[in-house]
């Protein structure tokens, strides 16, 4: 293997597996397709190595392992992959490596392997305490698997551990979110992500809204689960590094970081999405086109869309798009990008400068959308 020509990038590799779809997802995931997971490992290692070759083999320092379900892999499937990716890409010794996994279908031999194989991260989808919810949302777990999912985690020699929580489910209120706070609290994870439910077309939750089956709750009262999250963390010890990712120090999510401030990254696997030299590439998104060797799509980026994407997803970040590294990345300052339309998401207050960075403000991040329409 050749001397690594770029800067540590992010290695993706998507499984699409799930054991049921949830109601609100509109991920590249399949359920009941386990027969074909042999065969999309093989493809996947294919295009990994393909890729390392393509790219003169960077050096990587994280790799993330999502889905779908990756914790449906068996033990060798996800040691093939990991080793593949080791074979093709120089990897960090001390490269963050997660899995995600999902209560109930992790095991104690695919936590022992992954440790084993490297992944020293898990992230765990728990979403809510509550079984009615749980249930609403399509989950085929309950709060029980995701405490006994924990200490299979433990056992395997993970001590870090991240989980997901959802806010503004229908019927959801203060109290549940609270509830659900103080039993994820009690797991103590090292990172937590809270995200607001995001009805998408064509989903069955969707379906249940328009006709008028299900409600969601009102904005104040999403923005009051969402305080009760930031306010309950901080006391807790977790810092907010991302509109919804809190963490306690040292512990936030390197990988998505790297998203976030554009980092190249490349993704394997149906549906992944890569960006490495300014270059943005899509895997086919169907399950049976990946399989049958469709290409992927491939878009260069204009150097004003990288402008924009800088901010898009910098600002996502509570540290903001620092100036220093937006000039060093574009050859221009903020100010000289964008002008006259920075002024009015700075003087409405959702937008200030900080410490050389310019960062939303709270008002700014319940109103990012119109922000970043100012800037576009």
């Amino acid at each position: 293997m050749n001397a690594p020509l770029h800067p540590p990038i992010g290695l993706y590799v998507h499984v699409p597996f799930c054991v049921s779809k949830c109601a609100y997802c509109d991920f590249a995931s399949y359920a009941g397709r386990e027969a074909d997971i042999p065969r999309y490992v093989d493809a996947v290692i294919r295009e990994i190595t393909r890729r390392g070759a393509e790219t003169g083999h960077p050096k990587a320092d994280t790799i993330f392992l999502g889905g779908g379900t990756p914790s449906l892999l068996d033990t060798l499937q996800v040691t093939r992959i990991l080793e593949a990716l080791r074979e093709s890409f120089p990897v960090d010794e001390g490269a963050e490596i997660t899995c995600e996994c999902n209560p109930g279908t992790l095991t104690t031999p695919f936590a022992r392997a992954a440790r084993q194989a490297g992944v020293n991260r898990l992230s765990m989808g728990a979403q809510a305490t509550q079984a009615r919810l749980l249930r609403l949302i399509g989950r085929s777990h309950h709060w029980e698997n995701v405490i006994a999912s924990v200490e299979i985690a433990r056992q395997a020699g993970f001590d870090n551990l991240s989980l997901d929580l959802m806010f503004g489910l229908p019927s959801q209120t203060v109290s549940d979110v609270r509830e659900t706070l103080e039993a994820a609290l009690s797991l103590t994870p090292t990172h937590l992500s809270g995200y607001g439910l995001i009805v998408e077309e064509g989903t069955p939750i969707c379906s249940e809204i328009a006709v008028g089956r299900l409600a969601l709750p009102d904005e104040e009262v999403e923005r009051e689960m969402y305080e009760l999250a930031r306010q309950t963390l901080a006391e807790h010890g977790f810092h907010q590094y991302e509109i919804s990712n809190f963490a306690r120090e040292g512990h936030a999510c390197r990988h998505h970081v790297g998203c976030w401030t554009r980092v190249p990254y490349l993704g394997f696997g149906c549906a992944a999405h890569g960006f490495f030299e300014e270059c943005r590439t899509m895997n086919p998104s169907q399950l049976d086109a990946y399989l049958a060797g469709e290409e992927p799509k491939t878009e260069q980026i204009s150097k004003e869309e990288a402008r924009f994407e800088s901010m898009m997803l910098g600002l996502r970040m509570t540290r903001g798009v620092k100036d220093e590294d937006f000039t060093r990345m574009h050859g221009m300052s903020i100010r000289e990008a964008f002008g006259e339309r920075l002024d009015q998401p700075i003087n409405g207050g959702l937008l200030e400068w900080h410490d050389g960075a310019l960062r939303l403000t709270r008002l700014g991040m319940d109103l990012q959308n119109s922000v970043l329409v100012d800037l576009m």
